[in-house]
């Protein structure tokens, strides 16, 4: 129904998605201007810099898509329509990830596949068929941590209310963070996005394994593989997140 209502205004969607693919690369351009007064961004050449930005942009940009209504929970917290969602015979987590689905936010996927795209067309890498198999599958692991981020974010709002502005701070926090080298980070945060919110596994970690830089993280070498494992762990516990902020839910009554 979304969809259908969305495509019923061509022009006004046309506009949108191209408004955007426009904003996003925005963003990027901010960076290739920074690179016309530097030759590398914390030892990473421009090419590197796109492939770390287009993979976190491609993986959040479909979680956004698929899931990004999640943000949307407080306000059916706070005027009591979360009701409407419980007498149906349709998973909430399914009714909420569809609620108001906007189609337009393919504009930002486009702009990543783009970026992504011109990437790896530059980068100076030895492929290997395990490093083109990884490039896909850290962007679809990625995709499944951001969408996982923004299901926790939205349960906690079943208690929070208004906390939006939380869940933002470590998705689209997040997915600016990993558009830039972790070697610009300090050690601690660089820490804290692998070890406590595993965000380091949307790009950072696979990445480096592609591009065959050593380890800055101090991980493991099996670790370069683990963003699958990463991603299944984070959605399961989304799951129980969201199942315990559903159980928690009080209605306003209205």
């Amino acid at each position: 129904m979304w969809v259908r209502s969305a495509l019923a205004y061509r022009a006004s969607f046309l506009m949108m998605t191209l408004g955007g693919i426009a904003m996003t690369a925005l963003d990027f351009v901010a960076i290739v201007i920074m690179f016309t007064h530097i030759e590398e961004l914390g030892g990473f050449s421009l090419p590197e810099v796109a492939f770390l930005y287009g993979a976190s942009s491609a993986s959040f940009g479909l979680a956004d898509l698929l899931a990004g209504s999640f943000g949307r929970v407080g306000g059916r917290v706070r005027d009591g329509t979360v009701d409407v969602l419980l007498v149906r015979p349709v998973p909430v987590s399914a009714q909420v990830a569809a609620d108001r689905f906007a189609l337009h936010r393919v504009g930002r996927l486009i702009q990543a596949g783009l970026l992504l795209g011109w990437a790896l067309w530059h980068l100076d890498v030895a492929w290997t068929p395990g490093r083109v198999l990884m490039v896909p599958v850290m962007v679809v692991s990625g995709a499944l941590i951001f969408a996982a981020v923004l299901a926790v974010g939205g349960a906690f709002q079943f208690w929070a209310r208004d906390a939006s502005e939380v869940q933002n701070a470590f998705t689209y926090g997040g997915q600016t963070m990993l558009q830039y080298p972790p070697t610009v980070f300090g050690r601690e945060l660089v820490r804290g996005a692998t070890f406590v919110v595993p965000l380091a596994f949307v790009n950072w970690v696979p990445a480096l394994y592609v591009l065959g830089r050593g380890d800055v993280l101090g991980l493991p070498w099996w670790a370069d593989f683990a963003s699958p494992a990463v991603a299944l762990v984070s959605v399961a516990v989304a799951g129980l997140v969201w199942r315990a902020g559903l159980r928690g839910y009080v209605s306003t009554g209205s």
